[in-house]
């Protein structure tokens, strides 16, 4: 196993000097899914909310999110984002809405927990939005799906 990288030789918490990286196009890949009562996922589904389209509100906190990662992650690096994608999926038959999350860059590090920060923000905004007709909701499964670039190349979760 690799040793934790956000501690020096002292122990003690730093910032990863990423300087002599080389800048390479890197790609992370998050999910998650937030359950729900039918009804709440119909209202969303139908637009009936009564404080607009869920679903776009909740795509543009994620997106914002992302940007804000470093200020939210205390030694993660700012990032120069090239592309952020946040799909929300309904699903019916499951009673959730899955949120897939696609983030870019040219850098010297890489963007997986803008990923999973945008994944998260954009679920929890749903829960905000939404508390009022369902406190039960439950976020779930967030987690890295894919990254690449950078020296450790290529990561994939394994498929079952």
């Amino acid at each position: 196993m690799t040793a934790l990288t956000h501690f020096n030789q002292s122990g003690e918490a730093h910032m990863v000097d990423v300087g002599g990286k080389a800048i390479t196009q890197r790609i992370a890949v998050t999910e998650g899914y937030i359950e729900m009562q039918p009804e709440t996922l119909k209202l969303i589904v139908e637009g009936g909310h009564k404080k607009g389209d869920v679903l776009a509100i909740a795509r543009i906190a994620g997106i914002m999110a992302s940007k804000k990662t470093a200020d939210l992650i205390p030694l993660c690096h700012p990032l120069p984002l090239t592309y952020v994608e946040i799909q929300l999926t309904p699903e019916i038959d499951n009673n959730r809405i899955h949120c897939q999350t696609t983030v870019k860059t040219n850098g010297q590090t890489g963007v997986e927990m803008e990923a999973l920060t945008a994944t998260q923000i954009a679920l929890l905004t749903i829960y905000d939005m939404c508390k009022a007709v369902d406190r039960g909701m439950v976020i779930q499964a967030v987690r890295l799906l894919e990254k690449d670039g950078g020296k450790s190349g290529h990561w994939q979760v394994a498929q079952s």
